[in-house]
């Protein structure tokens, strides 16, 4: 698809009367319905780190220097105003590696834009439906994005669930505050100059950082838009603009083509294991091969994994930390090796310092397989008798053809809200977020989210 002319309209402007023209009776009950499995699979993942100390310094810092209490923090009982709670939320979703992912495009829609939406909704006491109306359609914008510049935009190191999440984050915002078209299309513009985060800072804080700024800034970006500022129409696809300065020359057909009727979001998939997409395929080989063999790590002198380049970008790495282990092929291989687990407890600080699990992963080597699809792996074992077995797996567990189901998704939230101390609210959490879509205010959700501390205004 051509470059739109100047007597065309941009991409912005059609990205925002595509929003602002959505109504929620015109979105179907599988859409709506995988927006609440988004969303529970979100609040799980933030629930879990609760008492994480990263999360609670970025409570408090927000809390300290922020406006007046607005919103939750999930998990928590600080009340920071609402683009603070957007930031802490986020970074909370996305801590663990355990949300969501948009495989085409490997972006975490969730974590930065269902954040500003929540915050928004509960400062301003909005329905569910808005809710999921908005979240849906940010979601839908980030992943059309993504789509148009990808994979250039990632291969050049920027961290594609940050710097496109916070344009979903604005669209979602925006359509909140009802915005009209021109006024989405700015905030979207705007977004366009607040957009960052890169890859090299993956397994640091700082990668996370950058999700919570995509929450933040998108809800910021609409509403500098809702206040009057503008933007270049052309920000996201001019000559001078985001995709270009980011990557390559964008696919349009990507980001506005079939609107309404092709929905990028339908593909979203979610995450048995917290840990990196692309080593989700290796853990379920090894799991197959330890299954198999029935051996004791000692009885292996070797393990190969092949995989797509993509998977060696990403996971070539020293083991020293958690976050190294979250993005770690050797980590992978061998915690399912030895374990046969890969739950949260899997990518801790004990399981990267047990013997075993260490040993076992300088004996593990990684090699590309251009012929591979990205989300695949083999993982061949050799044994110090002389055996040798291999296992290919082309779709793991999780993914669009391997989907976890609404009970997996019931039990995985089950296991991370224990983890962060709220197991006792679980069935009670799980019910208020499958009925959504009747409730006429976010608050008593977000009440028994949050540490029971949240007071609202009469």
């Amino acid at each position: 698809m051509a470059t739109p002319t100047a007597k065309e309209p941009s991409v912005s402007e059609i990205l925002g009367r595509f929003v602002a023209a959505s109504r929620w009776e015109e979105l179907d009950a599988p859409l709506r319905h995988e927006g609440k499995r988004a969303l529970l699979n979100f609040f799980g993942c933030a629930l879990g780190v609760a008492r994480e100390p990263a999360i609670a310094a970025a409570a408090r810092l927000m809390q300290e220097f922020g406006g007046p209490p607005q919103a939750s923090v999930i998990g928590r009982a600080e009340r920071p105003d609402a683009m603070g709670a957007a930031f802490v939320n986020a970074i909370a979703g996305n801590f663990l590696d355990f949300d969501d992912t948009h495989l085409k495009t490997v972006i975490h829609p969730t974590a930065p834009i269902a954040p500003p939406v929540l915050a928004l909704a509960e400062a301003r006491d909005l329905p569910g439906a808005a809710v999921l109306h908005a979240f849906l359609l940010g979601a839908e914008i980030a992943c059309r994005i993504g789509a148009a510049v990808s994979p250039g935009h990632y291969a050049r190191g920027w961290h594609i669930t940050s710097t496109c999440g916070i344009f979903g984050a604005a669209a979602a915002s925006a359509k909140l505050l009802g915005l009209n078209a021109a006024e989405i299309a700015a905030a979207l513009g705007i977004a366009a100059s607040l957009s960052c985060g890169i890859v090299e800072n993956l397994a640091s804080g700082a990668k996370n950082a950058s999700v919570g700024n995509a929450a933040r800034n998108g809800l910021l970006a609409a509403l500098l838009a809702s206040k009057g500022y503008d933007a270049a129409p052309t920000a996201l696809e001019g000559r001078l603009g985001w995709a270009r300065a980011m990557g390559d020359i964008p696919d349009l057909e990507e980001m506005i083509g079939g609107l309404g009727v092709r929905w990028e979001f339908r593909a979203n998939t979610y995450k048995p294991y917290p840990a990196g997409i692309v080593f989700h395929a290796v853990i379920d080989a090894a799991f197959a091969l330890r299954e198999r063999l029935g051996l004791r790590p000692d009885d292996l002198a070797g393990v190969i994994v092949r995989g797509h380049p993509l998977l060696l970008e990403r996971g070539e790495r020293a083991v020293a930390s958690e976050r190294d282990a979250r993005v770690s092929i050797a980590h992978a291989a061998a915690v399912a090796l030895v374990r046969g687990r890969a739950g949260v407890a899997e990518f801790q600080a004990d399981a990267v310092h047990d013997p075993e699990i260490s040993a076992l992963r300088e004996k593990v080597r990684a090699e590309s397989d251009r012929e591979m699809l990205p989300g695949a792996a083999t993982v061949t074992v050799f044994t110090r008798d002389g055996r040798a077995e291999t296992v290919r797996v082309d779709h793991a567990r999780g993914s669009l053809e391997r989907p976890l189901t609404d009970a997996e998704l019931e039990a995985k939230f089950r296991d991370n809200a224990a983890l962060g101390g709220h197991a006792a609210r679980s069935a009670e959490c799980i019910a208020h977020i499958w009925a959504l879509e009747e409730a006429p205010s976010l608050r008593p959700l977000m009440r028994l989210l949050s540490a029971g501390a949240s007071r609202y205004p009469a």
